[in-house]
């Protein structure tokens, strides 16, 4: 007879449908079944840094999570009164400065300069042309990359620590 075990349960909440294909991406390499983690992935629809947050707020009004993070960017109203709201509600925010798209970049060792659009349609070659699809990340994005780069993005390394790496 197998001995139960409690689960602990993680929210990570991205800010659109690329963090989401992201994180999905990740949830099998980092929690596969059986190891002792529940991770729930959601999208908050993009918008402002304000409404993600706001948005992950009311996911745990009634839903208990041992850890809730939330994946966004820091171009669209990232400051001060955001980053206490987020730090009230208990809520790790896994920040990509100045994109989502820059900071995967990064990993992998690309240069990221450049304004939102442009850094997209360089991100678009290594996922396929579609960063929406979660099977598009696996040939570049696996957890060894992710490892290596932790010590030069602080948000990989919160994300690793919350997966229990």
């Amino acid at each position: 007879m197998a001995k139960w075990q409690a689960q602990k349960t993680l929210l990570i909440v991205g800010e659109g449908y690329n963090e989401q294909a992201f994180l999905k991406h990740l949830r099998p390499i980092l929690a596969p079944r059986g190891c002792g983690l529940t991770v729930t992935v959601k999208n908050a629809g993009g918008k402002t840094a304000k409404h993600i947050i706001e948005w992950t707020i009311r996911q745990i009004a009634n839903i208990e999570y041992d850890n809730v993070a939330v994946m966004l960017d820091t171009d669209t109203d990232w400051n001060e009164a955001v980053a206490k709201l987020a730090k009230d509600k208990k809520i790790t925010v896994l920040t990509s400065e100045p994109c989502f798209e820059a900071l995967l970049l990064r990993v992998i060792g690309k240069p990221s300069n450049g304004d939102a659009a442009s850094l997209k349609k360089v991100f678009a070659k290594y996922v396929n042309n579609d960063a929406m699809r979660s099977e598009n990340y696996s040939e570049h994005f696996d957890k060894e990359k992710l490892i290596v780069a932790r010590s030069k993005e602080p948000s990989i390394d919160s994300l690793l620590k919350l997966f229990g790496l």
